[in-house]
């Protein structure tokens, strides 16, 4: 999806370049930015889930039947795809499949390094954004936290009582140079 999603915008931009010049010449990368055919929001984007009990489908619709059942709420995915009130998802491990938008809130967490998961390390989350700042907090692989902000390769977290700054590259659940408040 992301790949054919690239091409077409490439394509986009060539045809822009030919349009304009009557030959392939440099031009300044515009990435045009799918939207939601229902929502009009980005495509894709990371959301959460809303309720403890959330059925994750096979088609987009109650008739589909159930493929898994996610127990966390807060838990962040990836919506990819909108069909109606149903949006296909897509979780940290890469499985797929599709919820009734209301199962969805806009609010921003992450999965501190599931990549990780399982193994003897730590997450750093420091006092401000900055490697040799203070650590405020350290967290093992698999944590979800609520992501207050993002900027310049860092996110803020909130974890328990404790907030600090984590480097973007940690976390699952914000996109690589990924910039909000």
């Amino acid at each position: 999806m992301v790949f054919a999603f690239l091409r077409r915008s490439f394509l986009a931009l060539v045809g822009a370049a030919v349009l304009a010049t009557g030959t392939i010449a440099p031009m300044a990368p515009v990435l045009a930015v799918e939207v939601g055919p229902v929502s009009k929001l980005p495509l894709p984007r990371y959301v959460s889930l809303k309720s403890a009990r959330v059925n994750l489908r096979i088609g987009p619709g109650r008739d589909y039947p159930v493929s898994w059942l996610y127990l966390k709420p807060g838990l962040p995915v990836e919506v990819v795809q909108e069909y109606e009130l149903w949006r296909r998802i897509r979780d940290s491990e890469g499985t797929e499949g599709w919820v009734y938008h209301s199962l969805l809130s806009g609010e921003r967490t992450s999965i501190a390094a599931p990549w990780l998961k399982g193994k003897a390390t730590m997450i750093d989350v420091h006092a401000n954004p900055a490697t040799d700042a203070p650590l405020t907090a350290r967290l093992e692989p698999g944590v979800v936290a609520p992501v207050r902000e993002c900027a310049s390769g860092w996110c803020q977290l909130a974890v328990m009582d404790r907030s600090g700054y984590v480097r973007q590259q940690e976390i699952w659940g914000v996109y690589p140079d990924e910039n909000f408040q």
